[in-house]
């Protein structure tokens, strides 16, 4: 398979890859997408079904997050595990875990074992130069999926991701057009130094240093948990400091904070007394959103499995990307505008 590989990839050589800064992004404003999170779209209209013409396995190894840091992540866990199979010409080594230093001894690993694909949800945004190295002098092939990482874009054959800080951003703008005469703010950070993190706290952290009728009552990481994340809230609400948005950079701890303010007779949601905030794709959250209990969710889609899928047979033919980072479309919702048909159509 190496071999067929680096005929394969010597024949996309002679294509010119187009290294853009992004794929087909959802509009700031969050406008509904016209493609639905389905699972992607292939970057070249491949099919997950196309068969492997050397009748050899594509070897691939899959690090991953832990697929219980989140409903997400599940999710996300759940689409490559389905696609990357025996029956759709794969032979898959699966790795999950949230440990950046585990995950960078495994894709050693995998590399040593001279898979063909290495496919990385990284969770840390540094430490991987040595590994893209040796990936790169091994012939293995790294496609980063979910989340990107600080590196060349030479150093890697494709990425198929979330746009972390446009979703960031998108939030904060919608926060903004709240128009509140002051905004005494609980954020609640997930895994610190992970795109997730770094892309949703930086467009909060502008516009709190930006405005002075911005503030922070607290901010700190509950690492993606929904009981940290109820611990915190709660710890606000015993100090009697006065709060009014609660911004948690993944649904489950906008889960924890919500029963925090809950149990202590706190309103939330349209009309309520504090804005909640949450992101993800969970079904639960977006039923909160569309019930007013929540007031908004930025949309963060998991189903990128079939894109890989794609851009894999495409190489393994000798066609380059079309594009080199593919961003999943992604929006906006709150509790005005959202709709049944919305939440059938984008929940997870």
């Amino acid at each position: 398979m190496k071999k067929i590989l680096s005929i394969a990839l010597a024949a996309a050589m002679s294509l010119s890859l187009v290294a853009c800064g992004g794929g087909e992004k959802a509009p700031a404003g969050g406008s509904a997408s016209s493609t639905p999170p389905t699972g992607g779209a292939s970057s070249s209209g491949a099919s997950s079904s196309t068969p492997v013409s050397s009748g050899e396995p594509i070897t691939v190894g899959v690090i991953n997050n832990d697929p219980n840091e989140s409903g997400y992540r599940t999710a996300n866990d759940a689409a490559m595990r389905a696609t990357f199979t025996e029956e759709n010409g794969y032979k898959a080594t699966f790795y999950n875990n949230n440990d950046a230093a585990q995950q960078i001894a495994t894709a050693q690993q995998m590399i040593q074992d001279e898979v063909d694909f290495l496919l990385l949800s990284p969770a840390s945004t540094t430490g991987w130069d040595t590994v893209l190295q040796d990936a790169q002098a091994a012939g293995t092939q790294v496609i980063l999926f979910d989340r990107m990482l600080e590196a060349d874009e030479s150093m890697y054959a494709a990425a198929v991701v979330s746009d972390m800080p446009a979703e960031g951003k998108t939030a904060v703008d919608w926060l903004a057009a709240q128009g509140l005469d002051e905004y005494n703010i609980i954020h609640i950070q997930g895994h610190m130094g992970s795109d997730a993190q770094l892309g949703r706290t930086g467009a909060l952290d502008e516009k709190v240093a930006a405005e002075a009728s911005w503030n922070y009552v607290t901010q700190q990481t509950a690492d993606w948990d929904e009981s940290t994340a109820r611990t915190i809230t709660q710890s606000v609400i015993d100090s009697g400091k006065p709060f009014n948005v609660i911004y948690a950079e993944n649904n489950g701890m906008a889960r924890g904070a919500v029963a925090a303010l809950d149990a202590a007779g706190i309103t939330h949601g349209k009309g309520g007394d504090v804005i909640v905030m949450g992101f993800d794709s969970d079904k639960w959250a977006f039923e909160a959103v569309l019930e007013g209990s929540w007031n908004y969710m930025g949309l963060c889609n998991p189903l990128q499995a079939d894109t890989v899928d794609g851009i894999i047979k495409d190489l393994m033919a000798g066609k380059a990307p079309a594009q080199k980072i593919i961003y999943t479309p992604e929006q906006g919702f709150d509790c005005d505008t959202l709709t049944q048909a919305d939440v059938d159509t984008y929940g997870t």
